[in-house]
């Protein structure tokens, strides 16, 4: 084997025994963060400096080693959780509730991934559509990005839901809709949802208002033919969790740490790593409010298809 194809088989190595959950769990030294993922190579870069610079910050607590812990789903996570596998966790609203719920996990803190501490859902169609209202997409197509997103999934089959309309999976674009359903098909890539709303593939689309405004996601020459007929309430772009039985000293370190990690240049290094994170704050009041509304919106999701992976 030619020695350059080293690294890139032990990196592939690597990656399959984080998914797989084979790498040893932490034991009352170490530190565990962990993440749904389906590309473990990608996220453990993301993830290994944060849990780090917090691990350098708890000595005195008995906390000496990171590691980094990938679930392929939602299961395998609440598992992880329920086990002690996995201490402290980043996930969208959707999954960080789903992970309280079913593993008794805390909500700590709440994460400015890429920037942003707050994002929504929009729902798009072209401009010289006649689809104005969530009421108007029974007898239509609707784009959405795949089974696991939070803003191009969940939250737009609950809004359907709440407004009265039930939403139908279609097996393609030219699959027919059944009577006064709003039919739904996956185009697996933001991009892909704009693009089929503007070609005609698709009456209308859902994602996040950052994929709206981000170029290599809604493409300008696209925009001009579309538009927003409909926004959700804005969301916590993604929240800080932890085991429920996580020691409370080592709780309580890790919110000190994640809460001032912004104002130390170290720390701004490992936030950047972190998904382009700006910073962590404590949740206010509106962002429980907006927590509590989706918690009821999930409840409509597993009274109709069980629980959301």
């Amino acid at each position: 084997m030619p020695s350059r194809d080293f690294p890139r088989l032990l990196g592939l190595l690597l990656g399959a025994l984080l998914l797989a959950g084979t790498v040893p769990a932490g034991a009352d030294d170490t530190l565990v963060i962990g993440k749904v993922s389906d590309d473990p190579r990608k996220h453990y870069r993301r993830l290994k400096p944060m849990v780090d610079y917090a691990v350098e910050r708890m000595g005195d607590l008995g906390i000496t080693r990171g590691e980094v812990r990938m679930a392929r789903d939602n299961e395998q996570m609440v598992r992880y959780l329920r086990e002690g596998r996995v201490d402290w966790v980043t996930e969208t609203v959707f999954s960080s509730l789903l992970y309280r719920d079913r593993a008794g996990s805390e909500i700590l803190l709440r994460k400015w991934k890429k920037g942003v501490p707050d994002y929504r859902t929009v729902f798009i169609t072209r401009k010289d559509s006649d689809i104005h209202a969530l009421a108007d997409l029974a007898g239509h197509r609707l784009a959405l990005e795949d089974p696991g997103s939070s803003t191009a999934f969940f939250l737009p089959l609950a809004l359907l839901l709440d407004a009265g309309i039930e939403p139908v999976a279609l097996e393609g674009t030219r699959a027919e809709i059944p009577a006064g359903k709003a039919g739904y098909v996956f185009a697996a890539e933001e991009i892909n949802i704009a693009a089929w709303v503007y070609k005609g593939l698709a009456d209308a689309g859902a994602y996040n208002d950052l994929d709206w405004e981000n170029p290599d996601h809604t493409p300008r020459a696209f925009r001009r033919d579309l538009r927003i007929f409909h926004s959700s309430e804005p969301l916590p772009r993604a929240l800080e969790s932890v085991r429920g039985d996580l020691d409370p000293a080592v709780r309580e370190r890790l919110v000190d740490i994640l809460l001032a990690a912004h104002e130390d240049p170290a720390g701004r290094k490992a936030l950047h790593a972190y998904q382009e994170t700006a910073r962590f704050d404590r949740i206010d009041a509106e962002s429980r409010a907006r927590i509590r509304e989706v918690e009821g919106l999930l409840r409509r999701l597993k009274d109709r298809e069980g629980e959301p992976r």
